[in-house]
């Protein structure tokens, strides 16, 4: 079948200087889109929007208007968006991530001048963010497509199966390493897409927040960041203090940490942690957040 890229649209965003995301993700982003619904509702990867405050929309036809973020949801990673005028073109069918297997032929599409491509899933499993993210399962897709961010993976019936995060580098598969692209599942966004349209997030309890960037080497997990004024912050956590225990419970994984973190309750429940600076250890209690509480509102309406 012939690809229909009509869905697909262009988003370009301005962030304020000083919108917490500003230093990790730019000012200046660019990314992609895909209509979801006949009433023009757009998906895409919420970090091209988030804590935007103005958003320009550009159809597949080269028309390109103002748009406004509708919602944004932190565990899933997805956002949406509308246009404030009228842009031409179909809603993409909604297909699911979970039905595509390894090895699966599949596209993975851009808006405006970025060609199609033709890839292959190579992988299916967790992935954790740095960013206090994580994923049950996402999808990694080869060869990788360069333009990357809110790209559509899309299976062979022209089904929208999910959209595209991140690439990475030195991504094993079958024994090599390669370079993938990885994306989040759309089925993720069904259950709550109603509530993020009415008000701009999901109902469920938040979960705990702490403001940090955590790197796992396989043999440590290492804060790197801490952002300015929110709770790591405020506990003075620092960049290099190694994560050994949440709760008294060893960690290992990313993942593993922020199972437990989250396994304490909801946002606003303190964090109990041992950490290693230096040669010392060091008890810590982070009361948590809720993290939309520490973003600007940008053009949420």
């Amino acid at each position: 079948m012939q690809l229909d890229t009509r869905p697909l649209i262009a988003i370009k965003s301005h962030i304020p200087d000083d919108a917490m995301s500003a230093g990790l993700l730019g000012t200046e982003r660019t990314g992609h889109g895909v209509r979801i619904r006949d009433d023009g509702l757009i998906a895409t990867i919420g970090y091209v929007v988030h804590e935007a405050e103005s958003v320009w929309l550009t159809s597949s036809d080269g028309i390109t208007v103002p748009g406004f973020v509708v919602g944004y949801d932190f565990d899933s990673g997805f956002g949406l968006v509308k246009s404030t005028m009228p842009l031409s073109g179909p809603a993409m069918p909604i297909g699911n991530a979970a039905e595509l297997a390894v090895d699966d032929e599949v596209w993975v599409a851009g808006s405006g001048e970025t060609s199609p491509i033709e890839a292959k899933v190579v992988a299916k499993q967790e992935f954790a963010g740095r960013w206090e993210y994580l994923l049950d399962e996402a999808v990694f897709t080869a060869p990788c497509h360069d333009n990357w961010s809110g790209a559509a993976l899309i299976d062979r019936q022209g089904r929208l199966c999910g959209l595209g995060s991140l690439i990475i580098q030195g991504f094993a598969v079958k024994g090599l390493t390669t370079t993938v692209n990885m994306f989040v599942p759309i089925e993720l966004l069904g259950p709550i897409i109603d509530e993020v349209c009415e008000h701009g997030r999901r109902l469920a309890p938040p979960r705990p927040w702490l403001g940090m960037l955590v790197n796992d080497d396989l043999e440590h997990l290492t804060v790197v960041g801490v952002y300015r004024n929110c709770p790591a912050d405020n506990a003075g956590l620092q960049p290099g203090d190694i994560i050994l225990r949440v709760d008294d419970e060893p960690v290992s994984t990313l993942a593993g940490m922020f199972r437990q973190i989250w396994s304490l309750g909801s946002a606003g429940v303190e964090i109990p942690l041992i950490i290693q600076r230096d040669e010392e250890t060091i008890d810590k209690v982070v009361r948590s957040g809720d993290r939309f509480g520490f973003q600007r509102i940008g053009t949420i309406q």
